[in-house]
């Protein structure tokens, strides 16, 4: 019996480049002088493996002088990362007996199904279902990739360790398992099959068709190192076919054999009943994967070839042994303390360490166009954080360097996914003003306008929206319409297209729970008719389009119902899944890259960035619905495999001839821990680390951010001209102007005023308005029928305002409480009663015009009158006022002396705040009192009655003759007693010489 030929399996090393030595090697050894490499099919691992191959195949040609080559054929078999999407499966002519994959659009909803019956009154509602559900698909293909079959779920080695599971797992064990049960009745009822299973069942008919009949044509698969069982016996036929070749990326040869033991079992039981996986295997080393399928192929490390071409990006060989003892595994490691230095070399290797990650995508932005001066020198930038991806795109665009981020973005980040998402929630919450502004001007819609029409309108509409939440509805902006068309007529028209566009989305339905496809035509409908036809026009609207279809065909199918409420979080967690990238055509030697997109690909300069704990490598997690020790006992590998995924990724990186670790010092949540791998790379330097730190970089980034210093900012103290200072003033005003003068000017003079918030939170002053409208109106109506409610005016007024119903609800009853209070108070009066509400007077004090509004003015039986102003909180106190501020009633009381209030006469004498407040004293309603700022009763602080007007007189006539009459500067600040509101705070740029003041320092 002939010898079996030793099966041909090779190593591509790091430092060898693995795509341009695949080539390199590849060419001279199956190019034929007619076909050229048509004849030869390639096996990879994705469909970015497969661009990176054809992108080495051109370049080879071009160095070689060619003036073309016939490509190979490539199939794509399976990505490495098993979470990730496995890539277009291998479908050879003649396997039609082998069932079609269900849609994965179709499981989820079949599996939602599946879980609220199995799970009964325990089941989640809506989105948080359909979360569910696609974790316990994750968690499916995860065992159907590692050929593990439902049933084995009830096995001994699971069943053995089920009571010693919390509640938590065991309910959820048994969950799963139920389901996985009814999931396999039901796809035998369809004749379907999952897609990982219809993968492995492909795999097996290809193993067993080329076993038995070998092709004629050369078969090589490269860059394949997902383990799965049955992809891992395809490999084996492979690398036992005549013309057939299995080329690993990066599988070190340089390992020692302790080593390569301490990884630990890899997929092989040392005894039959052992579990594959151990807890103290090194899952997390780059080579653990590469291991374990050599394991499942039956193949020993030592008939691993190595592959002697190399490509154009080759590092020296000595970078693979320093990657490979960069890596070591624990016990290992320990040989770092006798490494001479020698070996502890990283050449080519630097480490950028920045302090947050704006200032790091500079300096990588930088070092691109710094390279990019070099010709022909690629750059290649990896990094799985998509935000720091994002902020190097957008420097580099500063330079007119065009760099696509080929990782891409979740649909639900891209303008055409987020106006989606901004009108579910527009539907879900009835048109809050937030989520219906951000729509209306979002860079999608216009609404069949011409862009800046629509936009002028929608400001217009925008600014008068401001202020406090409202209820939701479009109701408050038709009203502002409505007012606004007197004086722009385009609003009107504006308006008119957005009430029919959104009109659908906000009508009342009388179903609780609609279909996914109802709703997405309802919104997809909508999207058009405030879009036309830009949603659709770019690579993110083809994406969107794409995902629409999909989403609703495959929910009809299912009969699957979702509460409005619920879509926008539904659609989210979807069109997370779906990621867009951009159309390809940017800088030909820049490439910003994810790690799934670096395997296999190589530039004369690697950055790999983003290297700090959680995101390079990600955190790891559990698995949401099997415990760890069921994993284990089922033979799965841990969360962990994937951060040695991780490393390998970073391994290969590291064999570029230039590389560049890079990390900032803190991110968006605080200071941020070093990446493991980074720590490694310092330790491994040791005293050596400072000859390896990128400092020029880091300068110049923070160069191009640095400003001169500027010099101390003085307080402000601006002095306006004679003419600008001839200005009323109000009663309320005083309080500013003597306590604040930058305050006064700033409002009065400058006639600046702070912009509310769109849906705000309830203001004091918004509170105290509202509050005022009610008291007038119920004043006014008791002037002609004394018994006139005082609640209906507040249900009323409330109704006008459209209040939001959380801030009614949480407000109404201690507002109503307190009117309640005053309308007892009132109508307890004999000798005293209301003369006028939001009366008006002026007067002329000193040559300048004085005005102020009294809240209530009563006549007292002595025929004198009582000023009254209504507060909602805390009044100003007795103290306040002997210090010289809160004179407002005291500015009141002047002008009713002067008679400056028509139709009134008498002698002021009573001063009353009427607070809406908590109340101090047994009052029956819990709310409202009166209060005096004057020493009375048992006050033993303040001003005497008899002295507050010339007090009030006193300090005006102080105020107009220093800066309405006078010259004296409108200090900031001046009194710091003054119990200033912060409106002008950032005009005068309180904060850069507050801080001064305390010294006495003026600057």
């Amino acid at each position: 019996m002939a010898e079996r030929a030793q099966p041909k399996v090779y190593s591509i090393a790091a430092h060898r480049g693995f795509a341009d030595a695949l080539v390199a090697g590849l060419v001279p050894r199956y190019v034929d002088a007619e076909f050229g490499l048509a004849r030869l099919t390639l096996l990879v691992p994705s469909s970015r493996a497969r661009r990176t191959i054809s992108e080495a195949f051109i370049r080879h040609a071009g160095e070689m002088g060619r003036p073309g080559l016939l490509m190979p054929r490539m199939a794509v078999v399976g990505d490495l990362d098993l979470d990730e999407t496995l890539g277009p499966l291998l479908d050879p002519l003649g396997a039609a007996d082998i069932p079609p994959a269900i849609d994965p659009q179709r499981r989820l909803f079949e599996l939602a199904k599946l879980l609220s019956g199995v799970m009964g009154e325990r089941a989640p509602k809506g989105a948080t279902l359909l979360r569910l559900a696609r974790e316990a698909g994750a968690t499916m293909d995860r065992l159907l990739v590692e050929d593990i079959d439902p049933a084995d779920l009830l096995d001994d080695a699971v069943t053995g360790i089920y009571p010693d599971l919390s509640a938590h797992w065991q309910n959820s064990l048994r969950d799963f398992s139920a389901v996985q049960i009814l999931w396999k009745q039901e796809l035998a009822r369809e004749g379907l099959l999952d897609a990982a299973a219809r993968r492995n069942r492909l795999f097996e008919w290809a193993g067993r068709r080329w076993k038995d009949n070998p092709p004629e044509t050369p078969i090589v698969a490269v860059g394949v190192t997902s383990a799965a069982p049955s992809l891992a016996k395809l490999l084996r036929v492979i690398a036992d076919l005549e013309n057939g070749a299995v080329v690993l990326p990066d599988f070190d040869l340089t390992l020692s054999q302790p080593v390569w033991d301490e990884l630990g079992r890899a997929g092989a039981a040392p005894e039959p009943g052992d579990t594959p996986f151990a807890r103290d295997d090194a899952v997390t080393h780059p080579q653990y994967h590469l291991k374990l399928l050599l394991n499942r192929m039956g193949i020993g490390r030592a008939e691993v070839q190595p592959w002697h071409r190399k490509g154009l990006a080759a590092a020296p060989p000595k970078r693979s042994h320093a990657i490979g003892s960069l890596f070591l595994p624990p016990e290992a490691s320990k040989g770092w303390v006798d490494l001479p230095a020698e070996k502890r070399r990283l050449s080519g290797v630097r480490i950028l360490t920045c302090a947050n990650p704006e200032e790091e995508a500079q300096a990588i932005a930088l070092l691109v166009r710094e390279a990019l001066e070099e010709p022909e020198k690629r750059v290649a930038v990896v990094t799985p954080d998509r935000a720091l991806a994002r902020r190097v795109v957008h420097h580099l665009d500063r330079w007119n360097i065009a760099a696509d981020d080929s990782a891409g973005r979740p649909l639900s980040q891209t303008p055409a996914g987020r106006l989606l998402l901004l009108l579910a929630e527009i539907m879900a919450d009835k048109a809050p003003p937030v989520p219906l502004m951000a729509l209306l001007a979002h860079p999608l819609v216009d609404g069949g306008m011409e862009r800046g029409v629509w936009l002028r309108q929608l400001r217009r509409v925008e600014r008068e929206l401001r202020g406090p939440r409202r209820a939701g509805g479009l109701k408050p902006i038709g009203e502002i319409a409505a007012r606004l068309a007197e004086r722009h007529a385009r609003v009107g028209e504006w308006f008119a297209v957005v009430e029919e566009a959104l009109d659908p989305l906000l009508s009342p339905s009388d179903r609780p729970h609609v279909s996914p496809a109802e709703l997405l035509d309802m919104l997809a409908a909508t999207g058009e008719a405030l879009c036309g036809e830009m949603l659709w026009a770019k690579e993110d609207g083809r994406a969107l389009a794409a995902f629409v279809e999909d989403f609703r065909l495959h929910a009809r199918e299912a009969g699957f119902a979702l509460a409005p409420g619920d879509a926008a979080i539904a659609l989210r967690d979807a069109m997370e899944q779906v990621a867009v990238r951009p159309p390809y055509g940017g800088h030909a030697r820049v490439q910003i890259l994810g790690l799934l997109e670096s395997r296999m690909n190589r530039a004369e300069l690697m950055i790999c960035a983003g290297l700090n704990e959680g995101v390079w490598p990600t955190r790891g997690g559990v698995d949401a619905l099997l415990a760890p020790p069921v994993l284990r006992a089922l033979g799965v590998p841990g969360s962990d495999f994937r951060i040695g995924l991780s490393a390998h990724d970073l391994a290969g990186a590291m064999g570029a001839p230039e590389v560049v670790l890079s990390r900032s010092e803190r991110d968006e949540a605080g200071p941020a821990i070093p990446s493991r791998f980074l720590l490694r790379v310092q330790a491994l330097l040791g005293e050596m680390l400072d000859r390896y730190e990128e400092k020029e970089a880091v300068d110049l980034a923070r160069a191009m951010t640095r400003a001169p210093m500027a010099g101390r900012y003085p307080r402000p103290a601006p002095d306006p001209t004679s003419e600008q200072r001839d200005v009323d003033i109000s009663a309320t005003a005083l309080d500013r102007l003597l306590g604040d003068p930058y305050q006064f000017y700033a409002g009065k003079i400058m006639g600046l005023s702070d912009l509310d918030l769109l849906d705000a939170e309830p203001s004091a002053l918004w509170q105290g308005n509202v509050a005022h409208t009610i008291l007038e109106r119920w004043h006014r109506a008791r002037e002609k029928d004394d018994s006139a409610p005082l609640g209906p005016i507040m249900e009323a007024v409330l109704e006008e305002e459209n209040t939001d119903p959380l801030m009614r609800g949480l407000w109404q009853p201690r507002l109503e409480s307190a009117l309640q209070w005053v309308e007892h108070e009132v109508e307890s009066y004999e000798g005293r009663r209301v003369l006028a509400v939001e009366k008006e007077g002026r007067m002329s004090f000193e040559g300048v015009p004085v005005h102020g509004r009294a809240d209530r003015i009563d006549r007292l039986e002595n025929g004198s009158l009582a000023i009254i102003d209504y507060k909602t909180g805390k009044p100003p106190s007795a103290a306040m006022v002997e210090q010289g501020f809160a004179l407002q009633l005291g500015i009141l009381g002047l002008i009713a002396e002067r008679g400056g209030f028509a139709g009134l006469s008498g002698d002021p004498e009573g001063y009353e705040y009427w607070s809406l407040g908590k109340a101090k004293d047994d009052n029956p309603f819990g709310f409202g009192y009166v209060d005096v700022p004057l020493k009375v009763g048992r006050k033993t602080s303040g001003v005497l009655p008899e002295d507050f007007l010339p007090l009030a007189a006193d300090k005006l006539a102080l105020a107009i003759n220093r800066f309405i009459k006078g010259r004296d500067p409108f200090t900031a600040r001046e009194n710091p007693d003054y119990p200033a509101y912060d409106t002008y705070d950032q005009l005068m740029r309180l904060d850069e010489w507050i801080a001064h003041q305390d010294g006495g320092d003026e600057a």
